[in-house]
């Protein structure tokens, strides 16, 4: 079934969203930064009739599961189990609408893993070196870029990371920090060597050049910036092995103490989650509708990688990297990374979250209406620049905006009509300038909110909705038709049903950002089925539709109510041992 308008070519959309670790539940950060956003762009996309597959998944691997089981005496394997359930269940209570939501344990994410591996070798993008690698004394083990921590030589930051300053956004070598340390148990690491494969990234540095040339005009400028500066500064071979025991195998013999390491393998996760959702539908070669370059070496579509701006590097550079290492495959038309969501000028961390009384996302959704957050994480989006996270302005915009302008246009208007219509859409007489106006600016809404969403400008779509509720508001406010229904029945009536239309229009586009509250209020307009399967346009609402009785769709947050819910966050430190 598509929902394409007459003149509308549906267009193949992957929307790729970044892995989560799942060494721990995630939090309002994740989903305002990584999570919210694509499904609000699949959701539209699916609207105007494109043929559009959401994938993602539980990144499984790395040392921050490793170490967050050992610290509950488990394995890996039941520590990643036990969360992505947790995450996956706190995504759907979110209304996120996956396609394929994964792991990195399937067998058929092994089997892709290690077919980039082995084609990237043989085509010469690979090779093995020895190298100085930091080891821990005290853990007895070999110690990832990321779980070495010291001051920036750079820029004297004391919290770098072994792989990259988050402070002056360099790429740095573990030996290079000042003062290292482990982050798992505080000791001063020891340089040892040890062998392992490379990506090499010199190779495609021209390549990369022109291909960010060109493709950059469809990214955020700080996407570009980022990704100009790592090409500036000249790309560098980067090692994909590490030695673990817990990850994808090497597919060659004699590397049974090493494993594929979890950059590498979370990325090919874009690819494999598409090759196993075809898999499990008995289509095997379904992916190539969206993947497969043609004779020309033109992409089938747009795929778009939704992540947080500290792992941009990774997907502007890297990853169409190995795609061209092993060709015919699409490189990315978009990356659009969203800056942090902090909370008292601060980064939120996984590794160091103190809660703040900012509850993590199972929490949240225990606490707040999912589409209450989703609202403030995407009216306040950290689109362009990181934004601060305050109790007190996610009250007054849920209360002020979400209830009072969206909420109450919708209620009153349909309260009214029970009252005095019997909840039946009355027929409306001659159509005033005012009326027409009104109609107009709502027809005009689908094409604005519409381009906003193409263009990944989330935060200006919605605020697009969030006018139309206003300017309906004035409309009613003028209009009162509860005043001249005893004057003048004709024109009461008339506004009544104009009013009513922009009613059913803000149900669909509401949808990609409100799924819950647009799918209870496509109910109290009579309409069967889901709001989801409606195309992107006005369809008006027949006279002569009886309607049931209304119920709010949003729950004010009072000073009382907030307090006592706040109450039970109490803050704490919460440790996943996850790098970022």
């Amino acid at each position: 079934m598509t929902n394409a308008r007459p003149d509308h070519t549906p267009e193949y959309i992957l929307v790729g969203v970044a892995w989560p670790y799942a060494s721990g539940p995630r939090h309002l950060g994740h989903a305002a930064g990584a999570y919210v956003p694509p499904d609000i762009f699949a959701r539209y996309q699916r609207m105007i009739g494109n043929h559009v597959l959401m994938v993602s998944g539980s990144d499984m691997h790395g040392t921050p599961i490793t170490v967050a089981a050992d610290k509950r005496g488990i394995t890996p394997r039941q520590l990643a189990e036990e969360n992505h359930a947790g995450i996956a269940a706190s995504f759907e209570r979110l209304g996120l609408a996956y396609d394929n939501y994964t792991t990195t344990l399937t067998p058929t994410h092994y089997r892709v893993t290690q077919d980039f591996f082995t084609t990237l070798l043989d085509k010469g993008y690979l090779f093995e070196a020895t190298e100085t690698a930091m080891y821990d004394p005290q853990a007895k083990r070999f110690l990832p870029d990321r779980y070495v921590e010291g001051t920036c030589p750079h820029c004297g930051y004391e919290d770098a990371r072994g792989d990259q300053c988050d402070n002056c956004g360099r790429t740095l070598d573990p030996i290079e920090l000042i003062d290292p340390r482990s982050k798992i148990t505080g000791a001063t690491p020891e340089t040892r060597e040890t062998n392992h494969f490379y990506l090499d990234l010199p190779k495609f540095q021209t390549a990369l050049e022109a291909w960010v040339g060109e493709a950059s005009v469809n990214w955020r400028p700080a996407v570009t910036g980022f990704t100009q500066g790592w090409l500036k500064e000249g790309l560098r071979a980067r090692a994909i092995t590490r030695d673990l025991d817990w990850g994808v195998p090497i597919p060659l013999p004699g590397y049974d103490d090493k494993r594929i390491y979890v950059w590498f393998d979370a990325v090919i996760g874009y690819f494999s989650a598409t090759v196993e959702w075809g898999e499990l539908r008995g289509e095997p070669d379904a992916w190539k509708k969206w993947w497969a370059l043609d004779e020309h070496g033109r992409a089938p579509g747009r795929m778009y990688n939704f992540i947080g701006k500290d792992n941009v590097p990774f997907h502007t550079v890297i990853w169409p990297a190995m795609l061209m290492g092993y060709g015919g495959l699409a490189l990315p038309y978009d990356v659009p990374a969203n800056e942090f969501l902090t909370i008292d000028g601060m980064k939120l961390s996984s590794s160091r979250m103190y809660t703040a009384r900012l509850p993590f996302l199972p929490e949240a959704l225990e606490l707040f209406d999912a589409d209450a957050i989703r609202f403030f994480l995407t009216i306040n989006a950290p689109e362009n620049r990181d934004t601060d996270f305050s109790w007190d302005d996610f009250q007054r915009r849920n209360n002020d905006e979400l209830v009072a302008t969206y909420g109450n246009a919708v209620h009153r208007l349909l309260s009214f009509l029970q009252s005095k219509y019997d909840g039946v859409v009355p027929t409306p007489g001659d159509l005033t300038d005012a009326d027409r106006a009104m109609l107009a600016t709502m027809e005009s809404t689908f094409s604005e909110v519409g381009n906003d969403i193409d263009k990944v400008k989330l935060r200006d779509g919605l605020r697009g909705v969030m006018a139309l509720a206003t300017a309906l508001n004035r409309y009613l406010d003028d209009a009162a038709p509860w005043k001249t229904i005893k004057t003048d029945p004709e024109r009461a009536a008339t506004s009544l049903w104009t009013a009513l239309q922009v009613v059913a229009a803000l149900r669909v586009l509401s949808a990609p950002f409100l799924p819950f509250s647009a799918e209870r209020l496509h109910t109290l307009l009579g309409d069967e089925g889901s709001v989801h399967a409606l195309p992107w346009q006005p369809l008006g609402l027949p006279a002569g539709r009886s309607l049931p009785k209304p119920e709010p769709l949003f729950r004010k947050l009072e000073d009382d109510d907030l307090a006592a819910l706040l109450d039970r966050l109490k803050p704490t430190v919460v440790d996943t041992g996850e790098p970022t």
